[in-house]
């Protein structure tokens, strides 16, 4: 079946009601798991509040790794497979974060 302009257009007005009412039970607002500050390196802790908030992000919501880097940064030496690759480069067995500094610049 292939759709027309018309047709998407009639599908996006009958869904957009659906779609506005998936804003959750907390009135729209959205919130965000973050790691302590403290869990980041000096370096980052200097940054802006923005990265500082990317990188606490980054390291408490570990699904960040299905979802693919867009940074244009999948090629050497950065070698991003996905979103956290950006922020965290390993995790250590014994629990040890080594930090991607790419972000920072």
């Amino acid at each position: 079946m292939r759709f027309r302009p018309v047709q998407t257009l009639l599908l996006a007005v009958l869904f957009l009601p659906l779609l506005t009412t998936c804003r959750g039970t907390s009135g729209g607002t959205a919130t965000l798991t973050l790691a302590p500050e403290s869990a980041l390196p000096a370096q980052v802790r200097q940054s802006p509040p923005q990265v500082q908030e990317a990188y606490r992000f980054a390291l408490a919501n570990q699904e960040l790794s299905k979802i693919p880097c867009y940074c244009g940064c999948g090629f050497a030496p950065h070698l991003h497979r996905n979103n956290r690759d950006c922020y965290i480069d390993d995790i250590r067995p014994d629990g040890t974060v080594v930090w991607e500094q790419h972000a920072l610049t």
